[in-house]
């Protein structure tokens, strides 16, 4: 048995990563109702925002979901904790902070942990602190970024054999090849965002999802390195405009206004690429079709266990 399915009570060893504010109960519950775990990430939302996010999933879905809480950005940490006791919870995902505070408190109550991680360092911190789960996020990621600039390839193994709970990989996988290589690298099983983005039931605007259908392998670029806040995302007018402006010197306060959710939501949901941006991962120029969340998991098991057998006449 993979111990993600069996940790997470999941068909598929694939989950969803967080996406912040742009979460939908639409997406996480196709892709909880299809056999992997759906999240839902509270980014900056309100704790009212956030309620409503929580009711929306649990009416769509009777399977387990995660959510995915920022830990230095999220807006009021402990009241978002009381709601995901009060609704019943079964997975939280913690990122972008220390999360040992709060890992014995989220246990109490039955909540499985993930913690994502980018370094060694953190993910024996979180295995220690009681993280039932690590997710090992490697550069080629979408969106806010470690500034360690660890590949997935390299990333995977070493926190694989630093850590004995499991390793879910995330950061440039898009398909079965991917998830096969994860595995072969010592996880056990694949977070994806980018992919997501591309799925019959993600409600995101039509020009978020034609960017990922014709994206060349190139088309991302990395913002926010002048100012210490790394952000991958699609090549994009706006995108371009954000580049210009950390060459010419910009302030981190500047750029930091110009890089909240709400440019991010005017993006992918709003479509409006001129005044918004949209996250994308490295894998972006892999993505050709639109299935739907469960043809996407079942292609990707199926064309797993094949590499796998290529693998094995190829070494034989």
């Amino acid at each position: 048995m993979n111990r993600v399915c069996e940790k997470l009570n999941i068909r598929f060893p694939i989950i969803q990563g967080g996406m912040g504010n742009v979460s939908n109960a639409e997406l996480a519950s196709a892709i909880s109702n299809a056999g992997g775990l759906g999240t839902i990430g509270v980014g900056t939302m309100s704790t009212e925002e956030v309620e409503k996010l929580l009711i929306s999933t649990k009416g769509m879905t009777d399977s387990v979901f995660a959510v995915n809480v920022p830990l230095t950005v999220a807006s009021d940490v402990r009241a978002i904790f009381k709601l995901l006791i009060q609704y019943g919870v079964k997975v939280v995902s913690l990122s972008a902070g220390n999360p040992a505070p709060y890992i014995p408190k989220l246990k109490e109550h039955g909540m499985t942990v993930i913690c994502v991680v980018a370094s060694v360092y953190h993910a024996k911190k979180a295995e220690d602190a009681g993280a039932d789960l690590i997710v090992a996020e490697g550069y080629e990621a979408a969106g806010l970024n470690s500034p360690y600039e660890t590949t997935t390839m390299t990333l995977i193994p070493q926190i694989a054999s630093a850590v004995k709970v499991p390793v879910i990989a995330a950061g440039g996988i898009a398909d079965g090849r991917g998830l096969a290589a994860a595995f072969a690298l010592g996880a056990e099983g694949v977070q994806m965002g980018t992919r997501f983005i591309a799925v019959k039931e993600a409600p995101f605007h039509d020009a978020y999802k034609s960017s990922l259908l014709n994206a060349k392998d190139t088309d991302t670029v990395i913002v926010g390195r002048s100012t210490g806040k790394i952000r991958r995302v699609y090549r994009t007018p706006y995108a371009e405009r954000l580049l210009k402006l950390e060459a010419g010197g910009v302030s981190p306060e500047d750029f930091h206004a110009m890089t909240t959710e709400e440019q991010h939501i005017l993006g992918a949901v709003k479509g409006d690429l001129d005044k918004g941006f949209i996250n994308s991962g490295q894998i972006a120029g892999l993505i050709q079709n639109l299935p739907s969340a469960q043809e996407l998991m079942e292609s990707m098991m199926k064309e797993a266990n094949e590499t796998v057998l290529l693998l094995n006449n190829r070494l034989t």
